[in-house]
C-alpha cells in the first residue's frame, strides 16, 4: 500500500486530530467512556535511525537461532544428551498433561510463527527484557500504521505490513497458499479479541486468506478435521489455529482437548505450538548459564550467541536449594562478594538493587508486568518479603531475578487534548517489533510486520500501555534513535 496524504500540508496539531478520529475506536478497553483511545497520540510514529532499524532486523534473525536453539536443548536434556537441569528447570510447576504436550513428535521440531520481544532502548543500546510468542498489539499496530499512512507517513513495515506478514507466516505455518485460519480467543484472552477483528479483516481484505476470530466453544471437532462455526450455522474447515490463550489456562478452555487432539493428528496446524518451556524467562538464566556456553555456541554459533548474551539481561534462577560452602552463584555479588546465598541480597542498600524479579512462566503472574518487582523500588521489608515469597514458590511457579536496565531519557512530542495543542514530555522507550516466521521448515526467516512504541513518562519504573503514554508504530528517519 503506497502512502499518500488524504490531507496533505496538515500543522502537527491538525495531524494529531486528524490520526484521534482515525484509529479505531475499542481496539483497547478505555477507562473513561468519553475517551475514543486510551493512550497519548503523537503527531508522527516514532523515530528510528536507519542503524536501528537494520539492528532490530538482525535481532530477528538472532531470536529464531535462540528458539530453536533452546527447542533443541531442552529435548537433548529429555532424552538425557545434555545436563538434566535443562528441562528440570523449564518443566517445574506444570502438570503432567503440559510436559507431555511439549514433548510430542508431533510438535518436536515446531516454535513459535509470531516473536516479538520487548527492547528497551538504553544509553548503551538494546536490551530485551522480556519475549512473547503470544503477542497483543498485532491489530493495534497494524490499524495505527494505516491511519498514519493516510497523512502519507510509512511505518517501519509497511502500512499494511502486520496482516501481509501475518498471512505470510499463516501460509508458511500450513502449506496452504490461501489457508482458512480461526484465531481463538479465550475469555481470559477476551481484551485482545477487537483488535484481532481488526487484523483478521484486513488480512481478508487484502485477499490473502480466510481469517475468523472465535471463541473456542465456537470451534467443531471430527475425526477428519477442524471447522469453525460461522453465523447462520455455516461452518468452514480450518488448516491453521492461530493459539490466542495461554497454557496456564488450558483446563478452563472449553474444547482445548479436541483442538490439541486435531493439532496431534496433524488434522490441523496450531500456533504457537503448545509447548510450555518456550514461554518461559528462565530461558535468559539458561543463556548465560557458563557450563551451557559450549552448547549455545554449537546450536546457534558463537557469533549468535554472543549477540543474544549482549542483548538478553544477566538472569538468575531464584532456586532456593542450597550451595556447598564452597560454591557460588555465577556472576552474582553482594557487596563485592560472591553470592552463596540469596539472603545476602537483603543487606543491600537501595541503590544497590539494581534487579527485577518477575514469575517465569505458565502463570496469571507472568505477563503483562502483574509480578514484576523492581528491588530499588522497595522498602527493605518488602523486598525481603518479595525475595522470600518467590523462593518459596519455586516448586510451583519459580521466579527469576534479572539485572535492572534503565531506558534512555528522550523527549517525546503529544496531542494534549487538554489544551488542544502539541506538548512534549520526558520520557522512556520500549520498542516491540513483531517477528512472524516465514519460509519452508528448512529455510525460516522472519520478516518484520511491524514495530510499537510505547513511550512513558520517565518517573514510570515500568514501561507498558498506560493512559499516560503515547503508543506508536515507528518511522525510519535519519536523524531517529
Amino acid at each position: 500500500m503506497a502512502c499518500t496524504a488524504v490531507q496533505p500540508n496538515l500543522t502537527a496539531r491538525e495531524q494529531a486530530h486528524f490520526l484521534y478520529d482515525a484509529i479505531p475506536p475499542g481496539l483497547f478497553r478505555v477507562e473513561d467512556e468519553q475517551e475514543r483511545i486510551a493512550w497519548r497520540i503523537s503527531p508522527e510514529p516514532f523515530p528510528l535511525s536507519p542503524a536501528s532499524v537494520a539492528h532490530i532486523e538482525q535481532i530477528g534473525g538472532d531470536l529464531l537461532a535462540f528458539y530453536r536453539a533452546l527447542n533443541a536443548l531442552y529435548l537433548r536434556s529429555a532424552r538425557g544428551t545434555a545436563p538434566a537441569f535443562i528441562a528440570e528447570y523449564l518443566d517445574r510447576g506444570k502438570p503432567d498433561q503440559i510436559v507431555r504436550l511439549t514433548r510430542q513428535n508431533r510438535f518436536k521440531q515446531e516454535i513459535p510463527g509470531v516473536i516479538r520481544p520487548d527492547l528497551l532502548l538504553t544509553d548503551d543500546g538494546f536490551v530485551a527484557s522480556e519475549l512473547d510468542s503470544i503477542p497483543g498489539g498485532l491489530g493495534f499496530v497494524g490499524a495505527m500504521s494505516e491511519a498514519y499512512c493516510k497523512l502519507g507517513i510509512e511505518s517501519v513495515g509497511g502500512a499494511d505490513g502486520m496482516p501481509r506478514a501475518f498471512a505470510e507466516m499463516l501460509r508458511a505455518t500450513s502449506g496452504v497458499a490461501e489457508p482458512t485460519a480461526a484465531i481463538v480467543v479465550s475469555d481470559e484472552s477476551g481484551d485482545y479479541r477487537p483488535e484481532m477483528r481488526w487484523l483478521a479483516d484486513a488480512v481478508q481484505r487484502l485477499g490473502l486468506a480466510k481469517v475468523h476470530v472465535c471463541a473456542p466453544q465456537e470451534i467443531v471437532f471430527t475425526e477428519d478435521a477442524l471447522f469453525v462455526r460461522l453465523e447462520g450455522g455455516r461452518e468452514e474447515k480450518l488448516d491453521v489455529l492461530y493459539r490466542n490463550f495461554e497454557l496456564f489456562d488450558l483446563l478452563n478452555i472449553p474444547k482445548q482437548e479436541l483442538m490439541l487432539y486435531a493439532a496431534r493428528h496433524n488434522t490441523v496446524k496450531m500456533t504457537p505450538p503448545p509447548k510450555a518451556h518456550l514461554e518461559e524467562k528462565l530461558s535468559f538464566a539458561l543463556l548465560h548459564h557458563p557450563r551451557l556456553a559450549p552448547l549455545w555456541r554449537t546450536e546457534m554459533g558463537t557469533e549468535v550467541y554472543e549477540r543474544m548474551r549482549a542483548l538478553l539481561p544477566q538472569t538468575w534462577v531464584l532456586d532456593p536449594r542450597p550451595l556447598p560452602p564452597q560454591a557460588s552463584i555465577d556472576g552474582l555479588t553482594a557487596a563485592g562478594a560472591p553470592v552463596n546465598d540469596w539472603r545476602q541480597l537483603l543487606e543491600l542498600g537501595k541503590s544497590e538493587r539494581d534487579y527485577v524479579t518477575k514469575p517465569s512462566g505458565f502463570s496469571e503472574l507472568a505477563w503483562g508486568s502483574r509480578g514484576v518487582k523492581i528491588a530499588n523500588d522497595l522498602t527493605k521489608e518488602e523486598w525481603a518479603q518479595t525475595l522470600d515469597g518467590a523462593l518459596a514458590s519455586f516448586d510451583r511457579t519459580p521466579y527469576v531475578l534479572q539485572r535492572f536496565h534503565k531506558g534512555k531519557r528522550l523527549r517525546q512530542p503529544y496531542f494534549n487534548r487538554a489544551q488542544d495543542d502539541i506538548s512534549q514530555f520526558d520520557g522512556r522507550v520500549r520498542l516491540c517489533p513483531y517477528f512472524f516466521v516465514v519460509g519452508e521448515a528448512s529455510k525460516q526467516s522472519v520478516k518484520l510486520g511491524g514495530v510499537l512504541a510505547t513511550v512513558a513518562p520517565a518517573d514510570k519504573r515500568l514501561i507498558h500501555g498506560m493512559k499516560e503514554a503515547v503508543m506508536s508504530p515507528c518511522i525510519m528517519k535519519d536523524d531517529g534513535y
